[in-house]
């Protein structure tokens, strides 16, 4: 199981059988992606180097979180299942077995996304704006979804897409970058949200409501599997889910007055 574990890890940075042209407009696209989400919060924070701190800190301490920790529960998790009733129940009552496994890619992820957040939170005395907070997660969400976008976009030119999908497929071949879009939108946001709450002083309220919001979002793969929605109807989902939590952190973001940076 080590072994999958580190190529799980191995896989965002190494992406063989792509052309450098390839590689440039995975990254392009998941930077301009996470540009245009994080372009409403309106925060000159990125002007401050801490704050790049933060943003490359989620994306790397989040990815070791996935590879490892949620990739090591899941598969603890769904073998049990299988030892316990067997491969084809397992399969056959997927909608059920699955959903200790969704919990744990937000319980994970909205977790790790927030460990920088907490340390720089430390290190201001425990004592923030509810605004700068809001301010300092968005940023690390948006620090893993950028890298989370370009590890997928990659994977999706590993496969051999290429313009002419779209040629012959339609607009339908677009729906992966569809998908990469609203998903970097939505991990801003729900991180946003953590942070804000942790400013207020509900910090572990607020981490179970990203969690859930971020398992809720993520079980839609799982009824997509079990062909209870089909694909343009998952897209739909994401879309709606990103718009409802983004709209409520933007309200909170923008109810009051301004945020003040600190050092």
């Amino acid at each position: 199981m080590l072994e999958r574990l580190v190529d799980a890890f191995v896989s965002g940075f190494v992406f063989p059988g792509i052309l450098w042209y390839q590689l440039l407009i995975g990254i392009g696209l998941a930077i301009v992606f996470g540009a245009i989400w994080f372009a409403p919060y309106w925060t000159p924070i990125l002007r401050k180097p801490w704050a790049w701190a933060v943003l490359a800190g989620s994306a790397i301490f989040t990815w070791i979180a996935v590879a490892f920790i949620q990739g090591s529960f899941t598969y603890w998790t769904n073998s049990w299942f299988i030892n316990q009733f067997g491969q084809e129940p397992f399969q056959s009552q997927i909608l059920l077995m699955a959903i200790p496994s969704i919990l744990y890619t937000g319980l994970v992820q909205e977790g790790a996304k927030l460990v920088p957040v907490v340390i720089w939170w430390w290190k201001c005395s425990r004592s923030i704006g509810p605004k700068l907070g809001l301010a300092i997660g968005a940023v690390a969400g948006l620090g893993f979804g950028v890298f989370e976008a370009v590890w997928l976009h990659n994977k999706i030119f590993m496969t051999g897409w290429t313009w002419e999908a779209v040629q012959s497929g339609g607009l339908l071949a677009l729906a992966p970058f569809w998908e990469r879009f609203f998903a970097v939108g939505l991990h801003v946001a729900m991180s946003g949200l953590a942070g804000y709450g942790l400013a207020k002083g509900w910090g572990w309220q607020f981490y179970l409501l990203a969690s859930f919001l971020h398992a809720l979002t993520n079980y839609s793969a799982i009824l997509l599997m079990s062909k209870v929605m089909t694909g343009i109807q998952v897209e739909i989902y994401l879309a709606v889910m990103t718009t409802i939590v983004t709209g409520v952190v933007l309200w909170l973001r923008w109810k009051k007055q301004e945020i003040t940076i600190s050092e």
